[in-house]
């Protein structure tokens, strides 16, 4: 991919043949009406189309299922993902009545930066390693209705394998890094998958969407692959009145893919306009960079202060990992977070992002530093807050745990109809 200030070199991904189809995709190009500001202490869940309270109501009379994940993290959000989905997705599953058990393997990484080391839903277990967790947990994987394993699970391959040779239930593979496990698999290098596990496994979830899904049924012959984006949890993130402390803010980890693309959206911005305020959060940024004077630097931000740190911004950009630009339909947690505390948001370009947000009304998307400036000096007050807010209501219609944990629970009931599988929960 070519940009003013060089090659950004991208992982090699499969070619995905056949015509570009869209039917794993989420559409969103509906003009919407703008939402009224809530008042702290409002349900949220008031603010969500009314057909989902009886989508909800309809899977509830269901039967109850009794859920095992064995998932990276739930109860530690450092330097992971994996932690703030788990959260919102079990929790969601708890309340539509679903007995769920979270496996975590106790990592040193994890147990010294606990931030929810005992979460309030669910129930969550630690295991020290593979035998560990076969000698304590056999039964409970073996009779649930439903076992998901996660991407980046140590020793991964060895636990799916199990997992699917023990489980009487529908088994998956939830994929939160879906183009980098796919590159992986090319190259041969990933620890937690193999290509013969896929086809094991009676469901294949994915955070990335679009013909990529194609290609893990038809190369690797998944039964069944669906997508399970990342989601916002709406009680954590909303508007709040702050004052507005910078112009534009961006949020991430270095990475060298992105790198480029920051300097062209928002430090060559920064240094053409003295008077603007910018702020970059994030760690692992080399000392050899050379940030502009106004722009102001967090090496980390909790997860806690991820909502306050929206809210005082009055544009945040969105900058894609080349991995997920080149693979397509693979929105970040940090867009729909951002989207739900109506903070209108610059984005860099990626296939799929039109079928999240609808580009000049929900979201901005800039090529150069030029068409920052444009959109940071030149969008009125009143057309900034009406696309924030646009996007905020396209994320609560179709970007929440709640909305995941009803896709996951009828992906779930759809294997078990053609198969047969029990439901054994009353």
């Amino acid at each position: 991919m070519k940009t003013k200030l060089g090659t950004i070199q991208t992982m090699a991904l499969p070619k995905l043949d056949g015509t570009f189809r869209m039917r794993y995709a989420t559409t969103a190009h509906a003009a919407r009406a703008v939402s009224p500001v809530p008042n702290r202490g409002t349900d949220l869940s008031s603010l969500l189309p009314k057909s989902s309270s009886r989508r909800h109501a309809a899977v509830s009379s269901r039967k109850r299922l009794k859920i095992v994940i064995i998932g990276l993290s739930i109860t530690s959000s450092w330097g992971n993902r994996h932690a703030a989905t788990y959260r919102g997705l079990v929790r969601e599953l708890t309340s539509r009545g679903h007995d769920v058990l979270f496996l975590e393997r106790d990592a040193e990484l994890f147990a010294s930066n606990r931030d929810l080391p005992n979460p309030p839903y669910g129930r969550t277990e630690l295991y020290t390693d593979f035998a560990d967790l076969k000698d304590r947990f056999a039964s409970e994987v073996q009779h649930a209705d439903f076992v998901m394993v996660g991407s980046y699970v140590h020793d991964g391959i060895s636990v799916g394998e199990w997992v699917c040779q023990i489980a009487q239930g529908v088994t998956a593979f939830y994929d939160i890094d879906t183009p980098i496990t796919m590159a992986k698999l090319m190259r041969g290098d990933v620890d937690y998958l193999s290509a013969d596990l896929i086809a094991r496994y009676n469901l294949c979830l994915s955070f990335t969407g679009g013909p990529i899904l194609d290609h893990i049924e038809r190369h690797y012959h998944s039964p069944m692959a669906r997508p399970l984006y990342c989601s916002v949890d709406a009680m954590l993130y909303y508007p709040e009145e702050r004052e507005l402390k910078w112009d534009l803010g961006y949020m991430g980890t270095y990475g060298d893919d992105r790198q480029p693309m920051l300097e062209s959206l928002l430090l060559e911005p920064a240094r053409q306009w003295s008077r603007g305020r910018f702020v970059v959060a994030g760690p692992q940024y080399p000392r050899s960079i050379r940030w502009p004077k106004n722009v102001k630097r967090f090496t980390h931000l909790s997860p806690a202060k991820h909502r306050a740190f929206y809210n005082s911004q009055k544009f945040t950009l969105n900058i894609t990992r080349a991995s997920m630009v080149a693979t397509g339909f693979s929105p970040s947690v940090r867009l729909f977070e951002a989207a739900a505390c109506a903070t209108p948001i610059i984005s860099d370009w990626w296939e799929g992002l039109d079928n999240f947000f609808e580009p000049g009304k929900e979201i901005l998307v800039a090529r150069s530093g030029e068409e920052t400036l444009d959109y940071l000096r030149k969008i009125p007050e009143i057309e900034r807050r009406r696309i924030g807010y646009r996007a905020r209501e396209a994320v609560l219609a179709r970007h929440t745990s709640r909305q995941r944990a009803q896709e996951l629970e009828a992906y779930v009931f759809e294997v078990m109809k053609p198969t047969g599988v029990r439901t054994v929960m009353s």
